[in-house]
């Protein structure tokens, strides 16, 4: 059978390049974005310019209807889905907790959280109606572990509603053959601070990692691809983190 992925908030920084590089490995890829068409389309291009066969489809993972598309376009393009990377997120405003705004942090845990869930949902019924032994990968951060104090709390929380999720819902469908697994990057050169309001926040972590340097987004995707992959068989319900050491 034909190996479908969707990876969700793909169309730049860590989920374009999980995307491109899973489809170096033979995977057909929904490429989903929420507002940056362009940028989805130049994933898409890249793919198909290499041989490899891809859609670009937008859709709010934060919404049920929306999740809904994604999965019946997804299927009704490249076929039954096989696999899904929760890629999509936000970090809402750097900024201290009691500085935050209660409706920002209810975006993060809605696109976060609530949208990861319904994507996991959605994900299982197409593998249980196909008959698949389907594979989950939910993309975390180090700061579940951290707390990322002065940062960004909220965040955090929700990514560590992440993992705990992963670990639930993994043991909850190991019985099935169906496989839910984490991956938690550290600081990664992507778009997402800047987003934040805080561009210079990478080169001021840094030096505190003990490999010195931030991650390139190719080195998030490289083990996300393997944990998609029949070499990772016997591994769910378990977070890998990927962090310089930190």
């Amino acid at each position: 059978m034909r190996k479908v992925l969707i990876v969700t908030g793909a169309g730049r920084g860590i989920g374009a390049a999980i995307a491109l590089a899973a489809a170096r490995e033979g995977y057909a890829v929904a490429v989903n974005y929420a507002h940056d068409a362009q940028a989805a389309g130049r994933v898409v291009d890249t793919i198909c310019a290499a041989g490899g066969a891809a859609v670009a489809i937008q859709a709010d993972v934060g919404d049920a209807a929306g999740v809904a598309h994604l999965f019946a376009e997804a299927e009704r393009v490249l076929g039954p889905v096989t696999a899904l990377v929760n890629n999509a997120g936000i970090t809402g405003r750097i900024t201290r907790f009691m500085e935050a705004d209660p409706a920002m942090i209810a975006e993060v845990f809605r696109i976060n959280v609530l949208g990861l869930m319904e994507c996991c949902r959605t994900a299982v019924a197409s593998f249980q109606r196909n008959n698949l032994a389907g594979v989950i990968v939910n993309i975390s951060s180090t700061a579940a572990a951290s707390g990322s104090a002065g940062d960004y709390v909220h965040y955090a929380a929700s990514k560590a509603a992440v993992e705990s999720f992963t670990l639930g819902l993994g043991r909850e469908l190991a019985p099935l053959g169906i496989r839910v697994l984490c991956v938690a990057p550290g600081m990664t050169e992507t778009e997402i601070h800047q987003r934040g309001g805080d561009g210079a926040r990478l080169q001021r972590a840094a030096p505190a990692i003990p490999l010195r340097r931030v991650a390139q987004p190719e080195e998030i995707a490289a083990p996300v691809v393997w944990l998609l992959s029949p070499a990772a068989s016997y591994m769910t319900a378990t977070t890998v983190t990927v962090g310089g050491g930190k």
